[in-house]
């Protein structure tokens, strides 16, 4: 059996450890493990799991109407689960809560009458009621992780191996990883382009060490997501959100025009469905940035803005094309490592921040130019592009790092770790390092 462990189990361990923990809510698109990981942290660092999932237990929802007294509530599933609920012993996991919003309202009380107990919600379409006026949300009484697909660190140690994580924590641009590595390293980027994130399929083509299922895999979680839209309560906004979700795949990279999705399309029928995908992990918007200084945050230009897909194993590609690449940075104009390297940088990012993704272009006449990726490191603006191996043209980061006075650049290539004066050159499977190697430098 393959085990899919995850990182996101060490901060749910800070937070257990915690003294003064609030209900944590996990957030994140369905399918991406959100389930499993909670149940094997509650199994690992907890006496006992207590766990109500309210689309399979609907009359677990009485414990939740009229008063929502936490004594009562633990009294009514204790009794329905025929298990005890003990404080500083159990871990309480609501899941699929949004099938019952009173349960989420019922956090606030928790935190305040019965803090010592520690609980964990989840849903996959959980953001559908966060988005809906009519509800309250405990603002201040909980705390929130976003969870992603599985990270390429992730795979490797689900692939077992061990050796080669040990290499890429120790790796230097004095002392790179060696050339054979180097290649194993870049052919597991091929199956991790093919295979993605989403644990199932992980699951699938590490146990047979084949491709073979994972189209029906993927296809099914596209259809699940497809159908999961219907339940969005605006049904005005159903088709539209549709429609963008369809569209999604076949613009990952480029500048997005709502032309694009429909020859009539107006960008005020799409705002709300853009908005909603956002903010379920489904899509990623990369927005347009001046990078002029620290936050990037207040520089970024809400009119302009790429897109990212959930995944880039949910994206169409043909898989003979990825295996017999050369470069894969240059498969599809290059729009398939953007998606891989944005992924990758969310995927190690804060798990209680949505790690907003910015890119930088010069739209100046006759010096256009376009970083892929800028990001905040300390006070510092790096920017990052993601060019093929040796022949890639570097015009563009030369002129943000001339004209932002950048210290360092970042090319992200097939080519081996190196720095070459105030360029440094990360291979696709070192994404994980970047803040260690850069730091190392400046």
């Amino acid at each position: 059996m393959v085990n899919l462990k995850r990182s996101v189990e060490k901060e749910f361990l800070k937070w257990k450890q915690n003294s003064e923990h609030k209900p944590l809510i996990v957030r994140g698109a369905r399918q991406i493990g959100k389930t499993y990981s909670i149940e094997q942290f509650g199994k690992n660092f907890f006496e006992s799991v207590a766990t109500i999932n309210f689309e399979e237990m609907k009359e677990a929802r009485k414990a939740f109407e009229g008063d929502l007294t936490p004594s009562l509530i633990l009294r009514d599933l204790s009794a329905r689960l025929k298990q005890p609920i003990i404080p500083g012993k159990t871990l309480l996991f609501l899941d699929e809560i949004q099938a019952c919003p009173n349960a989420l309202l019922s956090l606030r009380f928790f935190k305040e009458q019965m803090p010592e107990l520690h609980i964990i919600a989840a849903g996959s379409l959980l953001e559908f009621i966060l988005g809906d006026s009519r509800f309250s949300f405990p603002v201040g009484r909980v705390e929130c992780f976003f969870m992603r697909p599985m990270s390429f660190v992730e795979f490797l140690e689900a692939k077992g191996d061990h050796a080669a994580l040990s290499w890429l924590q120790e790796a230097t641009p004095n002392q790179p990883i060696g050339a054979a590595t180097h290649a194993s390293l870049l052919r597991s980027v091929k199956e991790y382009f093919i295979t993605g994130g989403m644990p199932e399929a992980v699951a699938s083509f590490l146990g047979v060490q084949q491709f073979l299922e994972l189209d029906r895999i993927h296809q099914n979680l596209l259809n699940t997501y497809e159908s999961d839209l219907g339940k969005y309560p605006k049904s005005s906004q159903q088709k539209f959100m549709k429609r963008l979700f369809e569209a999604v795949p076949r613009l990952i990279g480029e500048h997005f025009k709502y032309a694009k999705i429909h020859p009539h399309a107006q960008s005020r029928d799409y705002l709300e469905a853009l908005e909603v995908l956002n903010q379920t992990g489904i899509l990623h918007q990369v927005f347009a940035n001046s990078a002029s200084g620290i936050p990037l945050a207040v520089q970024k230009n809400e009119k302009k803005f790429k897109l990212l897909f959930l995944d880039i194993g949910l994206l169409p590609q043909p898989m003979e094309t990825i295996i017999d690449s050369e470069d894969l940075t240059l498969i599809h104009g290059g729009n398939l490592a953007e998606q891989f390297v944005g992924q990758e940088l969310i995927a190690y990012a804060k798990p209680y921040s949505r790690s907003p993704l910015y890119y930088w272009e010069r739209e100046k006449r006759g010096s256009e130019a376009e970083i892929d990726y800028v990001i905040e490191m300390g006070s510092q603006i790096i920017p990052i592009e993601v060019k093929a191996g040796a022949k890639g043209h570097l015009r563009s980061l030369r002129q943000f790092m001339l004209e932002k006075k950048a210290p360092l650049g970042i090319r992200i290539s097939q080519a081996p770790l190196s720095l070459e004066g105030d360029i440094l050159s990360i291979p696709l499977y070192m994404i994980h390092e970047l803040p260690r190697l850069a730091a190392s430098i400046q």
